[in-house]
């Protein structure tokens, strides 16, 4: 298989997810790198298989092959509860969010890998800071041709996804004023930030060879753009989304982009014109979902256009529900409108540190928050 020019075509439209889930001291609420061991003991205990990642922080959760949303969260909520009994016996607390509100990213060992040291080598303190966790969604595609289209129509609804999962407001003790510091904080590395809008697949295939004759990919192992294709798994993988730590608020994210890069796809048969938006209409609305969450006003037409992100996302629910029903994902897409009447959780956690003063609270909170999904 030539890496670059081949793609493992996916007959269906199937899905996979990765969460990345921290460890916390129940006193200190700092993070704790303990992730091999808890990875060592879950495996062999259970036969269960999780990632290292970036961070000695940080499990990752990764789900086999599904197909509808219900799937993939079931297997999370099995394996997070294997990953808790271990976590229980050793006294840590699990966590998971965009961004840890004070931890000192000096304080936080990176990952043995090699491309993940070598990051770190070359982009030195930008990439030093990288105490950040987010949610991968692979959609999985037919065809290589249709890959570009969709992730140039994925990426005018950039402010959408971003806005319903925005968990990072802090950084280092204080309050960014974003919704999502974490947005702002990856697009630092040289290989992070959102992809140019190619054409078609050979316009991909010969940046990826660029690339990888000038010694980025060499360097990083691959590009970390917000959507890319993974064509190792013949999907496309939006990594658009902040972590989330409620498997209900993740869920609903899981499930608007499954819906959205299935109906993208379903245009294609259509034969009818995918939508775009200029580089800096994207740019733009990128920073306004970091920055206002569901408060933002987005740029919606290549007309430039304006409307609230919270009306755009209930017409979204509207318009996909036929494609829901195909992916048997309603309910869950219905929760994307419980986010908005409920607050996101950059907001919950904001709420938190004004009404207390103290980001230990947010972090209780949100380790609660992920507990409570063995409770339902």
């Amino acid at each position: 298989m030539d890496p670059f020019k081949d793609f493992a075509r996916s007959p269906e439209p199937t899905l996979g997810v990765e969460w990345e889930i921290a460890l916390v001291d129940p006193v200190s609420r700092d993070m704790v790198a303990e992730a091999g061991a808890v990875i060592e003991a879950v495996e062999k205990r259970y036969g269960t298989h999780l990632e290292k990642e970036f961070l000695k922080n940080t499990v990752e959760l990764v789900t086999p092959v599904c197909h509808t949303t219900s799937e993939a969260i079931g297997w999370l909520r099995g394996t997070l509860g294997q990953v808790k009994t271990v976590t229980d016996e050793m006294g840590l607390r699990l966590w998971a969010s965009g961004g840890h509100p004070f931890a000192d990213f000096r304080e936080q060992p990176v990952g043995d890998k090699e491309t993940y040291k070598e990051i770190i080598n070359r982009t030195q303190y930008w990439g030093q800071q990288m105490l950040l966790w987010g949610t991968h969604v692979h959609v999985g595609i037919r065809h290589e041709e249709r890959v570009w289209p969709i992730i140039n129509a994925i990426m005018t609804k950039y402010p959408h996804l971003l806005a319903i999962s925005a968990s990072s407001p802090a950084w280092e003790g204080l309050d960014t004023g974003y919704a999502s510091n974490r947005t702002m904080l990856y697009q630092q590395l040289p290989t992070a930030g959102m992809p140019y809008q190619f054409r078609n697949w050979d316009e991909w295939v010969g940046f990826m060879r660029d690339q990888a004759k000038s010694g980025v990919t060499s360097h990083t192992g691959s590009m970390h753009f917000d959507v890319r294709p993974a064509a190792k798994w013949g999907t496309i993988e939006v990594r658009i989304s902040d972590c989330s730590a409620s498997l209900k608020e993740l869920a609903a994210v899981v499930a608007l982009t499954h819906c959205l890069v299935v109906y993208y796809d379903s245009l294609i048969d259509d034969g009818k014109e995918l939508p775009t938006l200029q580089p800096w209409h994207i740019a733009e609305n990128k920073w306004r979902g970091a920055r206002y969450g569901l408060e933002a006003e987005v740029i919606t037409s290549r007309d430039t256009d304006e409307r609230w992100v919270t009306d755009e996302l209930h017409d979204l629910i509207e318009q996909l529900q036929p494609v829901a029903h195909r992916l048997g994902c309603v309910t869950e897409l219905g929760w994307v409108a419980d986010i908005i009447s409920n607050g996101a959780a950059y907001q919950r956690q904001r709420e938190i540190f004004q009404r207390t003063g103290d980001w230990k609270n947010v972090v209780d909170a949100t380790c609660d928050d992920l507990e409570s999904n063995l409770r339902t």
